[in-house]
């Protein structure tokens, strides 16, 4: 019997997946098949090129300060991710640029959708961080990815939740992981900001909000639109909700884990132990579920 887990797309809330492959672990559930869907592909080829302590720590070190270092000003317009840094992070923490999927002791697939023609692509041989770059490419902050001479855009845009790859490549019983089930609009609630701090502490928070506000900030009232990022970032949310429940539909999961998330904002990457402690919980709460079904399919 092969378990596939399915790894969906979720930005920030990806996190949670360090979780709940662990927790899984703790049960003894490893998963033949690993496919990931934008943030899932990173922490599923993490996971299988033995990085995920390493992710998770890095993870769980973040400041608001070192996210905004991961954003550019970016005069050609082809996003506003810094590639370089980006790169680097994805050499340390999933895999050198010589890893190759076919070395992987397990199957693993990264989905990625094509700009041109809208066709969902499963990446299954050559570069694990091609494979994972093009799947995480978000439209409005990602540049396009050139990939078999095809521009390779986020895969959530066709496939949040990639239970078909899973089966696809053999899996008897599919293990998914939905992150965004009950997010749309959730995280648009009236906010406030916080009081101004006099002297030296005042004048650092007033220039880390100078160049980063578009990326935190939600403004003091429910008059102010929401920023650039966020407002990016939940309409893509909203899309891959409403795919996800009509693929889902389609062909459900035998197992569905949705950890509750929807505190987190999409870029609120520095929130990485809240995630991950939700995924494990996710887990917890479908123990017997879990062992059910996984009993039921030995038998």
């Amino acid at each position: 019997m092969k378990i596939g887990l399915a790894l969906g797309s979720g930005s920030s809330r990806g996190w949670a997946h360090i979780g709940i492959i662990k927790a899984l672990a703790d049960l003894g559930i490893r998963p033949d098949i690993v496919c990931g869907t934008s943030i899932g592909a990173v922490v599923g080829a993490s996971y299988l090129s033995n990085n995920l302590e390493n992710l998770e720590e890095w993870a769980c070190s973040l400041t608001k300060f070192e996210i905004a270092k991961f954003f550019e000003i970016n005069m050609s317009l082809n996003g506003f991710i810094d590639t370089q840094r980006l790169h680097h992070f994805l050499n340390k923490y999933v895999a050198a640029d010589s890893a190759v999927i076919e070395d992987f002791s397990k199957q693993y697939a990264a989905v990625a959708t094509d700009l041109e023609t809208g066709k969902e692509i499963w990446l299954t041989k050559g570069s694990v961080l091609e494979a994972v770059w093009s799947s995480v490419s978000l439209p409005g902050l990602f540049p396009a990815i050139k990939t078999n001479d095809r521009w390779l855009v986020d895969g959530g845009l066709v496939n949040p939740v990639p239970v078909s790859t899973c089966r696809a490549l053999g899996a008897d019983i599919v293990i998914a992981v939905d992150l965004n089930g009950d997010i749309v609009g959730k995280h648009f609630k009236k906010s406030t900001l916080p009081k101004k701090k006099s002297g030296m502490v005042g004048k650092i928070n007033d220039l880390v909000r100078e160049y980063t506000p578009s990326i935190f900030d939600m403004g003091e009232n429910s008059e102010t639109p929401p920023n650039l990022f966020d407002a990016i970032a939940s309409s893509i949310n909203i899309t891959q909700d409403r795919i996800t429940r009509s693929r889902m539909a389609e062909d459900p999961p035998d197992i569905l884990l949705s950890p509750k998330l929807s505190r987190i904002k999409p870029l609120e990457f520095y929130r990485a132990r809240e995630a991950i402690d939700e995924g494990r919980k996710c887990v917890q709460n479908k123990l017997i579920e879990i062992n059910d079904i996984l009993e039921l399919t030995d038998r």
